[in-house]
C-alpha cells in the first residue's frame, strides 16, 4: 500500500499514533489498541451485512472476532482516485490453532459450533430449503471430462500430464458416482426444510487465532447463508490431509463439534458426501487446465501424487467413520 491509502484514513474518527506494514496490509497504531487497514473487493451492502453479523457475534458472548470500523459516514469502505476499497478492522495479534495439536484441533471444532450457534438465527426468517452442492459437483464433473478430453489428444506430454492422465479416468468415475449417489439421496428425502444460518465461509486454522489468552475467529469476508455443514467439511477436509485421513482425529473432531452442537442426521450425509467427493483432485486438475502449460512447477506433481498416496486411507476413514454413523442415525 501506499501514501495515498494511508491518507484514506482521515475518513475515519480515529487517532492514529503510527502506522507499520503489515502482510499485504496496513497496520495502524491507536490509543484503544492496533486495527488493520487492507484492500476489498466487495460491496458496500455485503460489508454492512457482515457487520450485522459480527454485531450479533460479539453481543451474544459466544465467540471472539474482529469486528468492522464504520467511517465518519457510516460506511464501511473508503476508495482512492484509482477505484481500489479499503477496509478497517481490528486486529487480533496472535497465532495461528496449530493443526498438529489435536487438543486444539478439537477446541477449534467446538469454537466452531458456538460460532454457529451464535449466527443460527442472524437475519433469517423462518424456514428455508437447505443448499446442495449439487449442482457444483455437476459443473466440477463436466471440467473434468474436459480436461480428460484434452489431455488425450495433446501430443507430446510432461511426466505431471502423463500421470494426470493415467488417474483421470478413476476419478472422473469415483466424482460421477458421488453425485449420483447424492441426487438419489435427494430424490428420495424430497424437499427436506431446515434452518438456515451463516457460515463463516473460510474456516480453517488459519483464521483461528490465540491471543491474550483467548481464541478469535477471524476474516469474515466470505461469510453466507446457507448449509452451515460447509464450515464443517472445510475445516475437517483440512485437517484430515494433514494427518493423512486419520480416523481417530475425525472421530475426535467430530464429537468436540457435538458436544457444543449436535449434528442432524441429514448433515452428517451432507457432510459425508463433500467429504467423498474428490475435490483435491479436481483442484488439481482444475489449476493445470487454466494455467500455463508450457512450464508445470514441480509441487504440482507432489500434490497429485500426495493425493493418490492417501486415497487408500481416505477411503477407509469414509468407510469407518461415517459408515456405522450414518447406520446408527437411521438416514
Amino acid at each position: 500500500m501506499n501514501d495515498r491509502a494511508v491518507a484514506l484514513l482521515e475518513q475515519y474518527d480515529i487517532e492514529i499514533i503510527k502506522t507499520r506494514k503489515g502482510r499485504g496490509a496496513i497496520l495502524c497504531d491507536t490509543p484503544d489498541g492496533t486495527l488493520v487497514f487492507k484492500e476489498y473487493a466487495g460491496t458496500e451492502s455485503r460489508l454492512a451485512a457482515e457487520n450485522q453479523l459480527l454485531q450479533s457475534i460479539v453481543a451474544k458472548r459466544q465467540v471472539c472476532t474482529d469486528v468492522l470500523i464504520p467511517t465518519k459516514e457510516g460506511t464501511f469502505r473508503v476508495k482512492d482516485r484509482d477505484g481500489i476499497c479499503y477496509i478497517l478492522k481490528t486486529y487480533v495479534d496472535g497465532r495461528e490453532c496449530d493443526i498438529y495439536d489435536r487438543t486444539e484441533c478439537s477446541v477449534a471444532m467446538e469454537l466452531l459450533a458456538g460460532l454457529h450457534n451464535a449466527m443460527e438465527s442472524v437475519g433469517t426468517e423462518g424456514k428455508a430449503v437447505m443448499d446442495s452442492p449439487l449442482q457444483e459437483y455437476e459443473k466440477r464433473n463436466r471440467e473434468l471430462a474436459h480436461i480428460r478430453s484434452f489431455l488425450g489428444k495433446k501430443g507430446q506430454k510432461q511426466p505431471f500430464e502423463r500421470y494426470l492422465k493415467s488417474c483421470m479416468d478413476t476419478y472422473l468415475e469415483q466424482a460421477k458416482q458421488v453425485t449420483k449417489e447424492w441426487q438419489q439421496y435427494e430424490e428420495e428425502r424430497g424437499d427436506r426444510q431446515v434452518t438456515v444460518g451463516f457460515c463463516h465461509g473460510d474456516y480453517q486454522y488459519h483464521n483461528i487465532l490465540f491471543a491474550e489468552d483467548r481464541w478469535y475467529v477471524v476474516n469474515f469476508e466470505k461469510c453466507h447463508q446457507g448449509s452451515q455443514v460447509t464450515d464443517i467439511y472445510l475445516m475437517m477436509r483440512k485437517l484430515l490431509e494433514k494427518s493423512d485421513w486419520s480416523q481417530e482425529l475425525g472421530r475426535d473432531l467430530l464429537d468436540a463439534y457435538q458436544r457444543v452442537r449436535p449434528i442432524p442426521a441429514y448433515d452428517y450425509v451432507d457432510l459425508y458426501y463433500r467429504l467423498a467427493y474428490p475435490e483435491k483432485f479436481w483442484k488439481i486438475a482444475n489449476f493445470y487446465m487454466n494455467s500455463r502449460k508450457a512450464w508445470i512447477p514441480e509441487k504440482n506433481m507432489e500434490k497429485l501424487s500426495k493425493v493418490l498416496e492417501q486415497e487408500e486411507a481416505k477411503q477407509a476413514f469414509l468407510e469407518n467413520v461415517f459408515g456405522s454413523m450414518l447406520f446408527s442415525k437411521n438416514v
